[in-house]
């Protein structure tokens, strides 16, 4: 299944060295199949409070995604972002294309219906 890199850019700023490690990403990803879904979109806010950007990249999965994010060529680049931008980074595993949620609803009911 699918895995996302997702990363909540909360005080996004441009400057050299952000715009270094843009620069560099892209070659970080390749040898894990990383492609960005989403990349400094100004994002709507429907509910609660989001200040910044996002950015989303799709990895085959989880495991490629985790090495992608200790390749040392990816922690070459990092610190060009954390030095000027705070945020957050997460994996997280996709769903299936036969994903149902009422089939999760369905499941999670009779888990706790058991205790």
């Amino acid at each position: 299944m699918p895995a996302f890199a997702l990363a909540h850019l909360r005080t996004p700023q441009i400057n050299d060295d952000v715009l270094e490690y843009i620069e560099r990403i892209q070659s970080t990803l390749d040898p894990y199949q990383g492609r960005f879904r989403v990349h400094g979109a100004d994002v709507e806010v429907l509910e609660g409070d989001f200040p910044g950007t996002v950015v989303i990249i799709e990895f085959p999965d989880v495991e490629r995604a985790r090495a992608w994010y200790a390749s040392p060529a990816y922690r070459e680049i990092l610190p060009l972002r954390l030095r000027h931008i705070e945020g957050s980074a997460i994996i997280v595993p996709g769903v299936g294309p036969d994903y149902d949620a009422a089939r999760t609803a369905a499941q999670l009911r009779a888990a706790t219906a058991a205790g």
